[in-house]
């Protein structure tokens, strides 16, 4: 079989993967070939040895068998399977909840056990929970547990059912970038539009994402729909090649008025739900690769498992605070296919202007409980791009009239066009989305950088040393909650290592150890600290600057922490010593200290018990 460049470079290196590792995360784009390289890998590998490959949806079932049973004996678990595992076969298909009795058996024999879309893992949940303490404490010790997806995050409050304690390292195959440049992939080419009647920030989000309901019932009300018709029906007359499109709908109410509005215009569009019967859901995929159906309207099932190369278009009409379903739909719009060199990215959801593009989405193992909160803004990352240090970037929002008294409302870069006019409309009436939405009215991690390296060496070279370096108890002693976050801060990034890490687990591993440290310090000294619904940045810069709430005792001495270490590290060193203590003091804050603390990673009990 011939293989990518980046499936040999895996392929070349897989003996020393297992050697260092026994779970792990391959990570690799939507359409760059996760499954290719899986059945390359039990070619090779495990031959003659016994396989089970796990996901969460029939569908993908169904099309890990075909690619499976060419050059293997494959059982497709059945839910009323009995008996001893691998009688007859060598390679279990299954779900994480079929015929649990004999999936119990296959993990005590399995030599290696892969589990696609691999951001699904639940280390908490009912199903892979049994799963993973069945093969930590009972499966072979020379076995391996394997994931593939593109997007190794599970954004979640519960730090029991992080991605972290579910596999030791990821392995990056690949980056979108790099497949575009090969061929494999093609470039996105994004369309954001800025829906101004869509009232999202009334919606309650405690819950970690939009409620479908109250969000579907926002996006009939709104001008959404006729702004993702209008915009379609431009694209597509622009595209070389027949349209093929794929829409992402928040729910079936919007979808079927979506399909009704496409259809108006002469298009033929169909609709799939996660209640379509499997054979005719196939029968409709079949007819939309073929061309025959132009536009499929979905709800919750082309986001994993479907593959269409010749899909050219991406409408997306579902506003998420889930970055794993941004990335997971629009990537599947980049497979390559003869005549495509592009995918054009119709986004009325504002998640671009939120998450930013996908070739540029980074992933993190851990998250605090209330980390989707910074995407309530729906201009987050375009916000990031106005105060990166290196290469600010302004975007501007277009609010030319259109016919039917609404506005273009297209988001695009300043200076990328002559005169700076809207590249769909024309016309030039823009307006600073930085200013204008006051995105600088709250302090940003970019910010907080360029006062930390600036200020604190310069503070630090002021300090009487002798004074300051021994008031650690006292600081803490009394400290009001924004006292506690900077002190944390400082703490941490006097603390953690300084060292580069190679992989998302390395990263964590180094954070952790840090925050354990901090933790440790405070439950033996009696300190507590209440939990935040949310973490202000703002109290770490005025300890360095203002010092409207850090007092003079704990911003002295949160300086005296932190100066020292820019003597003895080098900038490299600090940088990745500073990111990691932004981590640890928003986690320290959002999760809370106390003597109940009985985490993953440290158990307060535990820990004065061995005192």
């Amino acid at each position: 079989m011939h293989l990518r460049g980046w499936q040999q470079k895996i392929i070349d290196s897989y003996p020393e993967i297992i050697k260092q590792n026994r779970r792990f995360i391959l990570k690799a784009p939507t359409g760059a070939g996760k499954t290719v390289l899986a059945r390359e890998i039990v070619d090779r590998f495990y031959k003659g040895k016994k396989v089970i490959v796990l996901c969460h949806r029939l569908v993908l079932l169904e099309q890990l068998e075909r690619a499976l049973k060419v050059s293997h004996n494959v059982k497709k678990l059945a839910v009323s399977d009995t008996g001893p595992a691998f009688e007859g076969y060598d390679l279990l298909l299954s779900t994480s909840m079929r015929a649990k009795e004999v999936l119990a058996d296959a993990i005590l024999k399995a030599d290696l056990i892969i589990v696609d879309e691999a951001h699904r893992v639940s280390p908490n949940g009912r199903g892979y929970k049994r799963i993973i303490d069945e093969f930590q404490e009972h499966g072979k010790s020379t076995a391996q547990f394997m994931g593939l997806t593109a997007s190794p995050e599970r954004r979640t409050g519960d730090q029991r059912d992080q991605l972290n304690l579910a596999f030791d390292a990821i392995i990056d195959c690949a980056n979108i970038e790099d497949l575009i440049d090969e061929g494999i992939l093609v470039q996105p080419i994004y369309r954001p539009h800025f829906v101004h009647d869509l009232d999202l920030d009334s919606i309650d989000i405690s819950s970690g994402e939009f409620p479908i309901a109250t969000l579907a019932s926002e996006i009939i009300k709104s001008s959404m729909i006729d702004y993702a018709i209008w915009a379609y029906k431009e694209e597509r007359e622009k595209l070389k090649m027949k349209p093929v499109s794929a829409w992402f709908c928040t729910d079936v109410s919007v979808a079927e008025v979506t399909l009704n509005s496409i259809r108006q215009f002469g298009i033929e569009a169909e609709i799939i739900t996660a209640g379509t019967p499997i054979k005719e859901r196939m029968k409709l995929l079949k007819q939309h690769e073929d061309g025959e159906i132009e536009a499929m309207v979905s709800v919750g099932v082309l986001a994993e498992g479907w593959d269409n190369p010749n899909c050219n278009i991406i409408v997306h009409l579902r506003p998420t605070l889930s970055k794993v379903l941004w990335g997971q739909t629009v990537g599947r719009g980049l497979r390559s296919a003869p005549g495509k060199d592009k995918c054009i990215v119709i986004d009325v959801s504002s998640n671009w202007s939120t998450f930013g593009p996908v070739e540029k989405l980074q992933w993190s193992l851990w998250s605090h409980p209330r980390s989707y909160m910074q995407f309530k803004n729906r201009f987050n990352w375009i916000g990031q791009q106005q105060d990166n240090e290196e290469a600010s970037e302004t975007y501007l929002l277009c609010k030319n009239n259109l016919p039917g008294g609404t506005y273009c409302s297209h988001v695009y870069k300043k200076d990328a066009y002559e005169n700076d006019t809207c590249p769909v409309c024309g016309a030039y009436a823009a307006i600073d989305i930085y200013k204008e939405q006051k995105l600088d009215s709250s302090l940003n991690e970019n910010k907080l950088h360029q006062l930390f390296f600036d200020r604190v060496p310069e503070f630090y070279s002021k300090l009487n040393l002798s004074v300051w370096n021994g008031l650690g108890l006292s600081a803490w002693k009394n400290a009001t909650p924004n006292e506690q976050a900077f002190l944390t801060f400082c703490m941490a990034f006097a603390e953690v290592s300084g060292e580069p890490t190679q992989s998302e687990s390395e990263y964590w591993d180094a954070a952790l150890a840090a925050e354990t440290h901090i933790r440790a310090f405070l439950v033996e000294n009696k300190f507590q600290i209440v939990k935040q619904i949310d973490f202000d940045l703002s109290a770490l810069a005025d300890g360095m600057h203002t010092r409207r709430d850090i007092r003079t005792l704990q911003a002295n001495y949160g300086i005296s922490l932190c100066g020292g270490v820019f003597e003895s590290q080098t900038r490299s060193e600090c940088e990745r010593k500073y990111q990691k203590a932004v981590k640890i003091a928003e986690r320290v804050a959002i999760l809370g200290c106390s003597p109940q603390d009985n985490l993953p990673y440290f158990n307060a009990a535990d820990h004065l018990a061995s005192l």
